[in-house]
């Protein structure tokens, strides 16, 4: 399968991602969504930084998902996979704090992330708010 991250671009995280700097993209939820149970080793994550095309891809080695979160077990998974996610260790504090009520975390761990050709996409169906878009070729919805 291939998957469309949305990137905040003023995080800078796609540079983080490229430089290798970032090898895992987290995503924390109230609920259960994409890519919830949606993603596995050897799909392919394709970063699109808002208000850009797509440049950036990076094959899922591993994704690992966390239900019933506390604010405890929110802290204890920043503290462990913070930094490879692409935080600094003085920004760990901010994120719980965005993140302490959630409920649920997928980790997925990237590898091989490569630069592409601007690819510009149709997120047409997939709702105007979506963050995330899982498609069998990521061609269905090349414009």
């Amino acid at each position: 399968m291939d998957h469309v991250a949305f990137m905040k671009k003023s995080w800078g995280l796609t540079a983080k991602i490229l430089r290798g700097q970032k090898r895992i993209e987290s995503r924390w939820y109230s609920l259960r969504c994409r890519p919830w149970d949606g993603i596995k080793a050897g799909d392919t994550v394709y970063f699109k930084d808002s208000g850009e095309p797509i440049k950036l891809k990076a094959e899922v080695k591993k994704v690992i998902q966390f239900i019933d979160l506390t604010p405890s077990k929110v802290k204890e998974i920043l503290n462990k996979y913070g930094a490879d996610d692409g935080l600094e260790k003085g920004d760990i504090s901010e994120f719980f704090e965005r993140f302490k009520n959630k409920k649920y975390c997928i980790l997925i761990f990237l590898q091989s992330p490569k630069v592409i050709k601007p690819l510009e996409i149709d997120k047409a169906g997939f709702g105007a708010m979506a963050a995330w878009i899982t498609v069998n070729n990521i061609l269905n919805i090349k414009k």
